[in-house]
């Protein structure tokens, strides 16, 4: 894989496992931000308030330093750790994966309870589509209208995803485009007289 590209999943899947009475409900999401996380936890919460657990864990980025193992109440490392550690085998990130327990009146043991959150979280990413992505940079570039030509020449060449464009005395292009390529864009567009580029607000 090159520097900017990853694997996510492409939607919502889902997962179960049982054992001794105990039900254990796995959700996995695609998720680019901690607003996102925070929804679909707080979403979760609502949904199974009655259960006895909603453990959970993420990763962001192409990094090892940005994710989070939760317990929520479980013996530590017993639930969190397990299901991040089925994220790293699938080599996923961009993902948030919740497991709700219901309990069944048997307690399953600190082994029984890493065997549960980890083969439902197995399971939910068993079921979900796997997708490579890039990792994309969002910029603006305003321009004279004269240089009009010269500028699109550069956005058919190197192809980026126009996201809004305005054209008037002073014209204004908003696209992405994978942050392999951008520096290469933003050299071309201001070798342009008057063209200015400027980072956009993140996707």
């Amino acid at each position: 894989m090159q520097s900017d590209e990853y694997q996510t999943i492409k939607c919502q899947s889902e997962g179960i496992y049982k054992e001794k009475g105990s039900k254990f409900l796995a959700f996995a999401y695609p998720v680019n931000d901690l607003d996102e996380i925070k929804t679909h936890i707080d979403r979760i919460g609502k949904e199974f308030f009655d259960a006895r657990h909603r453990c959970y864990a993420w990763k962001l980025g192409l990094g090892n330093d940005n994710f989070r193992a939760n317990d929520d109440g479980e013996p530590s490392g017993t639930a969190g750790k397990p299901i991040y550690g089925q994220i790293l085998s699938a080599e996923l990130t961009n993902i948030l994966v919740v497991v709700v327990r219901y309990f069944g009146g048997i307690k399953l043991g600190t082994s029984g309870l890493i065997n549960a959150y980890k083969t439902a979280t197995y399971d939910a990413l068993q079921n979900a589509e796997i997708v490579q992505q890039t990792l994309d940079e969002r910029m603006t570039v305003m321009f004279a209208y004269e240089a009009m030509n010269d500028v699109m020449r550069v956005m058919k060449e190197e192809n980026p995803k126009i996201l809004g464009q305005e054209f008037d005395t002073r014209c204004k292009i908003e696209f992405s485009i994978r942050q392999l390529h951008a520096q290469r864009i933003i050299e071309r567009l201001e070798k342009i007289t008057s063209a200015k580029v400027n980072p956009s607000p993140t996707l």
